[in-house]
């Protein structure tokens, strides 16, 4: 039985705003359902002792030091802003919300 159904899917594509065909929302649901299947298949895989790694081969990396450097204040951030208010950028309403 499919984990992701197609109302799911079609949940998903209506608060992302996307108008999808009924092929599509079946063709995503069964595609979303097989990576679902993958990773449950993935976390299935006996790791224990295992240590985590971020690359496939052990090397090393040199990272430099966090040094805490002056930042500007809020007042020479808004400084060359065309429009504030209340300490912030104004910007253009994009959602009419």
């Amino acid at each position: 039985m499919p984990e992701i159904s197609r109302d799911q899917v079609a949940h998903l594509a209506k608060l992302s705003r996307l108008a999808l065909t009924d092929e599509e929302l079946d063709r995503f649901a069964a595609q979303i359902d097989d990576i679902v299947t993958n990773v449950s298949a993935v976390q299935q895989v006996a790791a224990a002792g295992v240590e985590p790694m971020s690359h496939p081969h052990s090397i090393h990396t040199t990272m430099r030091e966090d040094i805490v450097k002056p930042l500007l204040t809020p007042e020479q951030a808004l400084d060359q802003a065309p429009e504030v208010a209340e300490q912030r950028f104004v910007v253009p309403q994009i959602l009419g919300e």
